[in-house]
């Protein structure tokens, strides 16, 4: 009987060992005895512009982003000054726009945490042949365009696009309410693109958006590039994360995790090899580490 009751503590001994050491690994390594990777998951709501989703870049990066942090990307496309307005309302978790001046207020306001740059590409300005021909002077495109009172459609949305061509023309002061066959499409990119086409006018608008519609649009383009390469041209998008501070419902950790990873060397190179098979060049030029 003495003996039975020493073979029973004894085996009472072993089992908390092994229960002891199963606690202490915590179930924290797979056969083979690597350590598992914890993965995100929720979403990230983000505010952006039209270009970002008709040039299908968003439907191209989201996926990937999924697959890389287990973060769900969905977002609402508007114009720059719509999108900004999303994040001053604390409605997302992080905007993508392309309007400097305005992002950097927006981040002095206390809306944003920082403002880090993510790609470029450039404006255009598109429209018949005749009576502009081609040129880089866009200065004289715009002024030809007011004096001779030739059609322009623009965006007048408040947009990233619609902020750089009021920027022209008041650097011009150039008044366009003289041009009778000046009108505003109240619409994004896409549509106002395929109004200046319709009618035969000219318009200013982003070469990424420009460079797709005009290849895959059912619609035949009878419009074209008539300048380009102009110092006014420029087109910079910039990421910020709203400011958890101000909204902390955000989803501050997503929103971090995207500017990270957009930023990052992979992405990057993601993003400069986009469009370059479908239509000869990148629709953007990726830049994040530089003081654009």
């Amino acid at each position: 009987m003495k003996d039975m009751r020493k073979l029973l503590a004894l085996l009472i001994s072993v089992v908390m060992v092994l229960a002891l050491a199963a606690c202490s690994s915590g179930g924290s390594e797979e056969e083979g005895g690597e350590e598992e990777v914890p993965v995100a998951s929720g979403t990230v709501k983000m505010a952006t512009t039209t270009s970002t989703e008709d040039t299908g870049l968003l439907d191209y990066l989201a996926p990937i982003f999924k697959e890389d942090t287990g973060y769900e990307l969905t977002w609402t496309a508007v114009g720059t000054g719509e999108a900004l307005k999303l994040g001053q309302d604390g409605e997302v978790d992080v905007v993508l726009v392309h309007a400097k001046a305005s992002e950097e207020e927006f981040v002095a306001n206390g809306y944003g945490v920082e403002r880090f740059p993510v790609m470029y590409n450039d404006f255009i300005i598109v429209g018949p042949a005749e009576p502009i021909a081609y040129t880089n002077d866009v200065p004289a495109v715009f002024t030809a365009i007011n004096e001779q009172q030739l059609p322009f459609v623009s965006r007048g949305d408040d947009s990233g696009t619609d902020k750089k061509e009021k920027k022209i023309w008041a650097g011009l002061e150039i008044d366009t309410s003289t041009n009778p066959n000046y009108i505003q499409s109240g619409q994004g990119m896409g549509a106002t693109l395929s109004m200046a086409n319709e009618k035969g006018a000219y318009c200013l608008t982003d070469r990424g958006t420009w460079l797709k519609l005009s290849k895959d649009s059912e619609d035949e383009y009878t419009i074209g590039i008539v300048c380009e390469g102009g110092k006014e041209l420029l087109n910079q998008y910039g990421v910020i994360a709203v400011n958890p501070e101000k909204f902390p419902e955000v989803n501050n950790e997503g929103a971090n995790a995207f500017i990270e990873w957009i930023t990052s060397e992979k992405v990057q190179g993601l993003i400069a090899e986009y469009g370059v098979d479908q239509y000869g060049q990148a629709l953007f030029v990726p830049n994040a580490g530089t003081d654009n």
